[in-house]
């Protein structure tokens, strides 16, 4: 069973790796420079990145940002989804306005970002918390909606104040759904990273992506995205095992 589930994946990236050597021999034909999109030539350039340490810094600062604009996602969308899942009257207010500005295009905000935050960190972390807020509001809300009410009923009953309900009883009964809405999250920012880091910064791998490009190194650019869906693939694997164990555990 092991070795099946092990060999079907696998068989997966092999065939999606034929695809490309086809794919990359087909476009040499008509474009010569296409031959650095090659998988041998994009995975000599890999080797060369991961060896030196210029690659690293710049995955070192796409990660901190991720978790800057991760941190701040949080900080806003927990308490705005508890909030809204508890009072009716703040939700039937504020429903609307979440629903419309979640359908905005992160980066449609990026040139008003630039204009209000400058260059620099700032207006990637307000691109990528904007993106991962609403996720995480809403599941948070739908958790606070679907939480037994008995819960909140014992917990008045012993006069708990509204700060030990929400600490004790809520944060802990919504847990699990404020962790999906985290998986979605960190899914949303990662699409949304890249392009923002293409827009007034000098470090990440946006960046990188457009100097390699700016430097005619297509085998390099090729490098960096098969590193970007590698990094992405972990994040959310690390996502999705804190969600099974935080569900095992309770």
């Amino acid at each position: 069973m092991m070795g099946a589930n092990l060999l079907l994946p696998l068989s997966g990236l092999v065939l999606a790796a034929l695809a490309w050597a086809a794919g990359s021999v087909w476009l040499a034909g008509v474009t010569p420079i296409a031959a650095s999109f090659a998988p041998l030539e994009t995975a000599r350039a890999l080797l060369a990145l991961l060896q030196g340490a210029e690659l690293w810094e710049h995955v070192a600062v796409s990660l901190e940002r991720v978790a800057v604009g991760l941190g701040v996602a949080l900080l806003l969308g927990t308490p705005l989804g508890v909030l809204t899942g508890l009072s009716p009257l703040f939700s039937r207010s504020t429903t609307p306005l979440f629903q419309f500005a979640r359908m905005i295009s992160p980066l449609s905000w990026m040139p008003l970002a630039v204009m209000v935050l400058g260059v620099g960190n700032a207006p990637v972390y307000f691109l990528l918390a904007f993106a991962a807020v609403w996720p995480i509001l809403l599941n948070t809300a739908a958790g606070v909606a679907q939480l037994d009410k008995n819960w909140l009923l014992l917990a008045r009953s012993l006069s708990a104040t509204r700060r030990e309900t929400i600490v004790h009883v809520i944060l802990p009964g919504i847990t699990a759904q404020i962790l999906t809405g985290v998986r979605l999250a960190i899914g949303i920012i990662w699409i949304v990273l890249v392009p923002a880091e293409m827009l007034g910064v000098s470090a990440g791998l946006g960046y990188f992506i457009l100097d390699a490009r700016d430097r005619l190194a297509y085998s390099d650019l090729m490098a960096a995205i098969l590193v970007i869906g590698f990094l992405g693939y972990l994040l959310d694997h690390a996502a999705r095992t804190l969600h099974k164990r935080w569900l095992h555990a309770a």
